[in-house]
Parts: C-alpha cells; sequence; structure tokens
C-alpha cells in the first residue's frame, strides 16, 4: 500500500480533507445535534477554492419581462345598451348635481359589473331618482 506523503515533496497527492468537518463530512454542536459539514456537503474532501463567485444574474430568464398584469383602467362608462342608454339619460339632466350624476354612473357601472346587465327593476330604481322631488 502507498502512502500518500511519501511522494518525495511531503505533500499529499489526493483531495485534501475538509478543514471544517476534519473529513467526517459531519459536524455536531453543543446541543448534540449533527449535521452535514456545509463547507464540504457531506463529503469530507476539502471543496475547491473557486475564488470569486459571482452571484449576478445572468441568465436571459432573469430579463423577460415580468407575468403581472398591468394597470387596470377603471371603467368610466356603461357597457351595455341599456346601462349607456341610461347613463346618458343621466349625464344630459340639468337638475342634477354633478356629484349626484356621477354617483348615479358609478351604481350603473357596479351593477353591471355584478349582474352583468341592467334590469328593468334597477332601470325604473335609478330613473325614480331623476325626477325632482315633488313637495
Amino acid at each position: 500500500m502507498i502512502d500518500p506523503l511519501q511522494s518525495g515533496s511531503g505533500e499529499r497527492q489526493g483531495p485534501e480533507t475538509c478543514r471544517i468537518c476534519g473529513g467526517d463530512g459531519r459536524i455536531d454542536n453543543s446541543f448534540g445535534n449533527v449535521a452535514k459539514c456545509p463547507s464540504c456537503h457531506g463529503s469530507g474532501k476539502r471543496a475547491q477554492d473557486l475564488g470569486f463567485h459571482d452571484v449576478t444574474k445572468t441568465k436571459a430568464s432573469h430579463h423577460l419581462p415580468t407575468n403581472r398584469n398591468g394597470v387596470v383602467e377603471k371603467q368610466t362608462w356603461p357597457s351595455t345598451p341599456v346601462g349607456a342608454q341610461l347613463a346618458t339619460q343621466i349625464r344630459d339632466d340639468s337638475s342634477l348635481s354633478d356629484a349626484t350624476k356621477e354617483r348615479l354612473t358609478r351604481d350603473i357601472i357596479e351593477y353591471e359589473g355584478t349582474h352583468g346587465q341592467c334590469t328593468q327593476t334597477f332601470v325604473k330604481k335609478v330613473r325614480k331618482q331623476l325626477r325632482p322631488a315633488v313637495r
């Protein structure tokens, strides 16, 4: 059997043992827990010193656009014909304040969003709010 130290130079020819675990591949802590050596990852051989390790993201996948959706613009006008007609009546009514017009139009848009279309009952409810209060 050949001793690796007998090469003539006095240095080992094979892989060196890990400096952290001493070639065991395991490390123990003061609580008695045993873990794999973080330096050699359990091999017991000294990890190669690669010098500077570049951690910048150079893969092409890092430069692709994200898969996030863009900002969705708020809907400002009803999308159904009945809702658009009702909103036009609200917009053209001179007896309503701007805040009331805005609120009623927003109600129409929200109703369309939840129900899909404006029902006749909803249209009657909104038109009732268009009439001036009788005193």
